[in-house]
């Protein structure tokens, strides 16, 4: 089990102690370093920075969202942030919600099943610098050929040799674009899962290869009082699932559904719209809170890492931001 540490997407302002602390990860034997952006701080600065001032630690993006850039930007980012790096970054992408694509970023959000499809057959071919890029599909064109086009457009090729064919994992959630992602990419990036309901992704994970990488953001805590330590993750399961999409178009609300939480998924998300945050984070079950993370005294985490082991994922990505928390989380999963 390899063991990411996250960052997230920054607030107001860069988190304190950024670079002392990613650093320490590093020295502390942690796998990955994890990055996203939302609409405030992007994923890829954050990592460049960090690649600056360490020597093994890989570079995840988790994740880069797919309207904020064409596919040829990220691709240049990718490119220039692999070779800074030494060869450490994995590329995370995420369509992420309506609400987001069209809100802030002023793009269509339909048909996300295609447009990520097309956007990672972009990226490969760019990767690969097999020739000029030609690719006429439904929501990329290279050369643009669509309204307003002058016809003057010409298939390039990446100037830049890359180091390789860098890493593409994948955010995603509904059944048909897990099923998608195990198809095209290197690996998988769950909002959360619980490794004691592998049924619900047994299907969509069918067609992965076998060497098919998951990584998973748990909250991990080590504490005596497991409800107090539970209650950041109902707090952060009631806004998503409460108030990340619309109604009829939250796809965290639709996989706490599938999990087996129909009822309390739809109650909470009633609870948000209705203003009431207090009351939709105190109907999200401890139970389900408690199975997606790893809080307790150390022998209950040890005991419930067993199910994450011999589960398909791969990595678990856990968020310290202290010296000493860092250290002890290390040793709870390494050691």
């Amino acid at each position: 089990m390899e063991l990411g540490f996250t960052w997230g997407y920054w607030t107001q302002a860069m988190p304190e102690n950024f670079l002392e602390l990613s650093k320490i990860a590093e020295d502390a034997g942690f796998d990955c370093i994890w990055s996203a952006e939302s609409w405030g701080s992007d994923a890829f600065s954050p990592l460049a920075y960090i690649a600056a001032h360490t020597d093994r630690i890989k570079l995840g993006t988790g994740v880069v969202q797919l309207s904020a850039r064409t596919a040829a930007a990220t691709a240049m980012h990718a490119i220039t942030l692999d070779h800074l790096s030494g060869g450490r970054l994995i590329l995370g992408l995420g369509v992420s919600g309506p609400q987001v694509v069209e809100g802030w970023y002023g793009m269509p959000s339909r048909k996300p099943l295609a447009r990520t499809r097309e956007y990672v057959e972009v990226l490969r071919t760019i990767f690969r610098r097999e020739g000029p890029v030609e690719f006429q599909g439904d929501h990329i064109q290279m050369p643009y050929t669509g309204e307003g086009a002058e016809g003057l457009g010409k298939p390039l090729k990446v100037m830049t040799h890359p180091l390789r064919e860098i890493p593409i994992w994948i955010g995603a959630e509904g059944p048909k674009n897990v099923t998608q992602t195990a198809e095209i990419a290197d690996g998988w990036l769950p909002l959360y899962y619980s490794p004691f309901r592998p049924e619900v992704y047994a299907d969509q994970l069918a067609g992965a290869s076998d060497d098919f990488q998951i990584a998973v953001n748990v909250s991990m805590k080590v504490t005596d009082d497991i409800e107090a330590a539970l209650y950041g993750t109902r707090a952060s399961l009631g806004f998503y699932i409460g108030g990340m999409g619309a109604k009829g178009q939250n796809y965290h609300t639709k996989l706490m559904a599938r999990m087996g939480y129909e009822e309390e998924a739809y109650k909470i998300q009633d609870l948000f719209f209705e203003g009431k945050r207090d009351e939709a984070i105190a109907a999200v079950p401890a139970e389900f809170a408690d199975e997606i993370s790893l809080v307790g005294p150390v022998e209950r985490i040890r005991e419930r890492l067993q199910a994450w082991e011999e589960s398909p994922v791969t990595m678990i990505n856990v968020s310290a931001r202290t010296e000493e928390e860092i250290r002890l989380l290390a040793d709870v999963v390494k050691g």
